[in-house]
């Protein structure tokens, strides 16, 4: 008769049982941001707004934008990573911005910041540098008339927020989706 041998208990090294965590951890993260993306809802973890989820929205208050920043800007923003990877065409992810000025609104923007209709928006004074002290260009101090089919976008929340103290007004024609908050801290 054949003796049965039983095995001692295999070892797992320790890169591997980290491995398994790490690789479930990615592969849960990466579908719940793809049923996010599927069920209209986007998940902000920027500075530029509070962190939580926005839903996409058709309505005619739905004033947050998302769009793929215009060149140069998109080349600026992935070389000084401003942006996480996403499904822009240059590969990051797009910006999700508040919509500060609409058709016919009066826009200044000055030393002291965007001021929209005679009203200084806090936070949103350019600055000459970036967080990591590379010279930033603001876009011309002036005042401006928005036209028709652009808006200028502009977060009050943080005031490193890359938006159009920057690259000034957008085309309407860039906005992916509008948003509103449905979830946020």
């Amino acid at each position: 008769m054949q003796k049965l041998r039983i095995p001692g208990r295999f070892k797992v090294p320790p890169l591997i049982r980290l491995r398994a965590p790490a690789l479930t951890l990615a592969l849960t993260s990466l579908a719940a941001f793809g049923l996010c993306a599927w069920g209209g809802l986007r998940l902000n973890s920027t500075g530029s707004l509070p962190l939580g989820l926005y839903r996409v929205s058709t309505a005619a208050d739905a004033n947050l934008a998302e769009f793929c920043p215009p060149e140069p800007y998109s080349r600026l923003s992935v070389v000084r990573q401003y942006r996480n990877p996403g499904n822009c065409p240059d590969g990051d992810s797009p910006l999700l911005k508040p919509i500060v000025a609409r058709q016919g609104d009066v826009v200044v923007l000055s030393k002291s910041g965007l001021q929209v209709n005679g009203v200084l928006l806090r936070n949103t004074a350019a600055r000459a540098q970036d967080s990591k002290a590379r010279f930033l260009p603001h876009y011309p101090f002036g005042t401006y008339r928005v036209s028709s089919g652009t808006i200028w976008v502009a977060s009050s929340y943080h005031p490193l927020s890359f938006d159009s103290r920057y690259f000034g007004p957008i085309s309407t024609t860039i906005i992916r989706h509008r948003l509103k908050p449905f979830l946020t801290l």
